[in-house]
């Protein structure tokens, strides 16, 4: 953008010949910055913002931000952050929305995406109903930075394997993918250095783990998938829902099951379930973080 507006100044000897009384970018109207800035992701505002005064002015415009809001952002904004100032503006309520907001005694996080303005949830290890999780011969909760949650449930061995979840949320209009983040191994640090404890893993390449979904809408959707690739982080993809109505709130169940009993398994990170805008999964391929 900058060279482009600078080649309006360039002379024909080649040489720049911009006077005191050149026109410059601090000469459009704010009114004028803002229709065009409208057209930007978030980032790119913020970046813009710093050229000069009339970007700056413009880029606090409530009409810019509220086309980058949800449709229902009023609506969040009553279930994630509460009571909020009557004359708070639209970018600042686009910039609380997209801090990672706490629900359910810390249960469940949300946040907008800083690019795009979808919502996201993490609902955390101790937010799902697990079975033996009780029992420390199975289960135990174990604190790490490797989590949003600053702590997972960490699988030592089981024959029975299940985990459901259940979460009710005004999701806005779109598409949304669930996915369970789970890793194979312990993990922990050396002398500085991250290591991964795989003794207790076993039983997981036998048979595949089931996923499912369902929503009070009556979508369904499930897959399967053989965990794999100790010591490393994965987002295994349950499935898929859309939502059309934006005004009301979307149920979901879902579940992960290994529940044949021939065989123990063992060695598993379970650290929550994250639901993302569709897009997302394709973004998550590339990093190389989704299975199934």
């Amino acid at each position: 953008m900058g060279a482009g507006f600078s080649a309006l100044f360039i002379s024909q000897e080649g040489l720049s010949s911009v006077s005191s009384s050149s026109p410059s970018l601090g000469d459009l109207p704010e009114s004028c910055v803002a229709s065009i800035i409208g057209y930007l992701d978030p980032p790119e505002i913020c970046k813009v913002a710093k050229l000069n005064r009339a970007f700056r002015g413009a880029s606090w415009a409530d009409f810019v931000w509220e086309s980058k809001l949800p449709p229902n952002y009023q609506i969040l904004v009553d279930k994630i952050l509460g009571v909020v100032p009557e004359n708070l503006g639209k970018r600042d309520i686009y910039a609380r929305l997209c801090g990672v907001n706490t629900l359910d005694g810390g249960a469940k996080k949300v946040w907008l995406d800083k690019s795009t303005g979808g919502v996201c949830m993490s609902i955390s290890s101790k937010g799902l109903q697990i079975t033996g999780i009780d029992d420390r011969r199975y289960w135990n909760h174990i604190p790490t930075l490797e989590s949003r949650f600053c702590s997972i449930a960490y699988l030592q061995q089981i024959w029975w394997f299940e985990v459901e979840g259940e979460v009710e949320f005004p999701f806005p209009a779109g598409s949304y993918s669930v996915f369970f983040r789970l890793q194979l191994g312990r993990a922990s640090k050396r002398f500085g250095r991250r290591i991964c404890n795989s003794e207790h893993v076993h039983g997981w390449d036998i048979k595949p783990v089931r996923f499912q979904l369902w929503t009070s809408d009556g979508q369904y959707a499930t897959s399967q998938c053989t965990l794999s690739d100790p010591g490393e982080w994965f987002h295994y993809h349950v499935g898929d829902f859309n939502v059309e109505n934006s005004n009301s709130s979307t149920k979901i169940k879902l579940s992960m099951t290994q529940i044949d009993c021939t065989h123990t398994k063992g060695g598993l990170c379970l650290d929550s379930v994250v639901i993302y805008p569709s897009k997302f999964r394709e973004r998550l391929k590339h990093e190389g973080f989704l299975k199934c």
